[in-house]
């Protein structure tokens, strides 16, 4: 019985290790891009993988960094320690209580202080950034599995080959060093595995353009993260797996003469392979990596570029190889999550953006704030195809139409699952039904969480005045129990698969969700919502102004507009793309392009100040922490 039990102990903690691991593996060939459903066995995001340029830069980058900063981290931190090793006992423990200090302070705080200090210095956060900020988190790392080794090794035995007339470098390296070694490899594989892992300072040290697999993979995760990520994953488990087998593997017990010949000479060539030949191959790949890494991001350090901020899986990226190919200019891009997220890496200055694709309250924001540049029309000529109506709308955010382009519209409401609620819906007030509660999917949005409560209680969702945003929050704390998730992206997969009956969307990503659930049906409640507008702008900092222009008058042009439409499913200002678009259903699609009467309790969200942004985000804060 005891037996029995230790074996479904043993199991049940390999299922809680292997399970996830398990899932990743199985969606790694599931034909269908979203997890949410089975559409066949498949390898294609295998061959995927090795096309997808965005991740295998983003493997390179990693496989890089963490090689050299573990190289230099290594080669600093034994040397650190060395000194270290050499100084008086007093002043030895203060030293080392300092070098272990990054390794107890909260990586975030190392981030942003490593990231002040780059921006202090005038450096442009990119690469060597990143580089430098992971030698030094690495180097104590190092410290701490150098320093023990030399408290083992024998002074004396290095002062003998010192009187024996070697040099104290020679002497070093013939007596001490060996003896070392093992700390010192276990420094360097500790440091390139920090290295490797590593999110959170790199994500406050990097620049535009460049990603590793940490940064990537976070920026796919609110709007959901891409097949080709599973299969990469998938392939680096299965390395591990086998290098671990092949190194634990045990030689039979009993040996006969030949047998243990044999084994002593796959020994030689094991220790060949994994001395010699693998560090050999890690170098080559790395630097051969290194090579192609380069010449794909020469252009960074160009003038000859525009770089591009922009919300995720928010561009076709066939239209970004289409404007490089036609007008010569590098695209370096980067995606953001939510507008929060964005205004203060912009107002910071700590990276010099051309072109960005703000919501219409932080455009206003943003122009209040004198952070944007008057746009040139004379560059951009495919204005002409924008609506008129959408200009106007634009005055409500940018008065005079000086600042930006409409890019994007839609509306935010109600996408419910017609199986799983009793009737059709058409108000918000369903969000506070106890029926569904723990199926209820709320957006992780401060404006719009109570710009959807305030819309219920029959107020202004721009409103300022505190009792009527004490009244939402109380609303939103007595909502609060019965919500499933707040989310962003996430709530295309979790009511495509079921998993909720109700969700508040963005009308665009209520049309992907109808397309691969036809039980999916999306209301703008009676009470009215937000209509919003997502327009391309110029920072006021921005050094390629002119190649920015070029690039929105780019997006401006029908055929493109129609590609992004088509890739991103959210409804297109541009007039002209609309009558480009062959099916009628998707061309009078009341999401995508309601009738104006649906319309009629909608607003615009406006930049409400320092000072109200401030109330609304302690209020939130108060209800998510209830």
């Amino acid at each position: 019985m005891k037996k029995t039990l230790q074996k479904i102990y043993l199991a049940l903690i390999l299922i809680l290790l292997y399970a996830p691991i398990l899932t990743l593996v199985v969606l790694s060939f599931n034909a269908s891009k979203t997890r949410s459903k089975w559409g066949g066995f498949t390898g294609e995001w295998y061959v995927a993988l090795f096309q997808n340029e965005s991740i295998m830069n983003a493997l390179y980058t990693t496989l890089i960094i963490a090689f050299l900063s573990a190289l230099f981290a290594t080669i600093l931190g034994t040397m650190a320690a060395i000194g270290l090793q050499a100084t008086k006992k007093k002043f030895r423990s203060v030293f080392l209580t300092i070098a272990n200090i990054p390794m107890l302070n909260a990586e975030i705080v190392t981030g942003i202080s490593l990231m002040l200090l780059f921006l202090a210095f005038r450096m442009t956060l990119g690469f060597t950034t990143i580089l430098l900020a992971h030698i030094t988190f690495n180097i104590p790392y190092v410290m701490l599995s150098v320093l023990p080794k030399l408290k083992q090794t024998d002074i004396h035995t290095y002062e003998a080959a010192q009187d024996l007339g070697a040099s104290p470098l020679y002497a070093f390296f013939k007596v001490v060093f060996p003896d070392i070694l093992p700390g010192v490899l276990s420094g360097f594989l500790m440091a390139f595995t920090m290295s490797l892992d590593d999110f959170i300072i790199t994500h406050f040290t990097k620049g535009p353009g460049v990603d590793t697999l940490s940064t990537k993979i976070y920026s796919e995760v609110r709007k959901g993260i891409k097949p080709e990520m599973y299969a990469l994953s998938t392939l680096m488990f299965v390395t591990v797996l086998f290098l671990l087998v092949l190194i634990n593997t045990a030689p039979p017990k009993k040996l006969t003469k030949e047998e243990r010949q044999k084994q002593r000479k796959a020994v030689r060539i094991s220790r060949t392979i994994f001395r010699k030949v693998v560090p050999a191959m890690l170098v080559i790949v790395i630097v051969a990596g290194g090579f192609f890494y380069n010449s794909k991001q020469n252009f960074a350090n160009g003038s000859n570029r525009v770089i591009v901020y922009n919300w995720g899986e928010y561009l076709d990226p066939e239209a970004i190889t289409m404007f490089e190919e036609e007008t010569g200019i590098d695209v370096v891009y980067e995606e953001y999550e939510t507008n929060e997220i964005m205004y203060p890496k912009v107002e910071s200055g700590a990276i010099a953006y051309d072109v960005i694709c703000p919501s219409d309250y932080m455009i206003q924001r943003m122009i209040d704030n004198d952070l944007l540049a008057k746009i040139n029309f004379d560059n951009i000529p495919n204005i002409k195809n924008i609506g008129q109506t959408y200009m106007e709308q634009s005055r409500q955010f940018d008065a005079n139409n000086e600042y930006s382009v409409p890019y994007c519209w839609g509306t935010v409401g109600i996408l419910y699952n017609k199986k799983m609620v009793k009737e059709p819906i058409e108000s918000w007030s369903v969000l506070w039904d106890e029926d569904y509660k723990d199926s209820i999917l709320m957006q992780d949005s401060v404006r719009d969480a109570f710009g959807v409560t305030l819309k219920y209680l029959g107020y202004s969702l721009n409103s300022t005045d505190r009792d009527e945003l004490y009244e939402a929050q109380e609303l939103l704390i007595e909502q609060k129990p019965l919500v499933q998730a707040y989310v962003i992206d996430q709530v295309r997969d979790k009511m495509i698969n079921n998993e909720a009956a109700i969700g508040v969307i963005y009308s665009g990503e209520a049309i992907y969700c109808q397309q691969e659930n036809p039980d999916l049906e999306y209301v703008i409640p009676k009470e009215g919502s937000n209509i919003w507008i997502d327009s391309w702008v110029i920072p006021r900092n921005a050094q390629h102004k002119e190649n920015a222009e070029k690039f929105i008058n780019f997006l401006c042009r029908p055929d493109i507009a129609l590609m992004n439409f088509e890739f991103i499913t959210y409804s297109t200002p541009n007039t002209a793309a609309r009558e480009l678009i062959e099916d009628p259903a998707i061309r009078n699609s009341r999401i995508a392009f309601p009738d104006a009467s649906e319309l009629e309790g909608c607003e615009t969200f406006k930049f409400l100040g320092d000072k109200n942004d401030r109330i609304y985000n302690e209020l939130w804060r108060q209800v998510k922490s209830k």
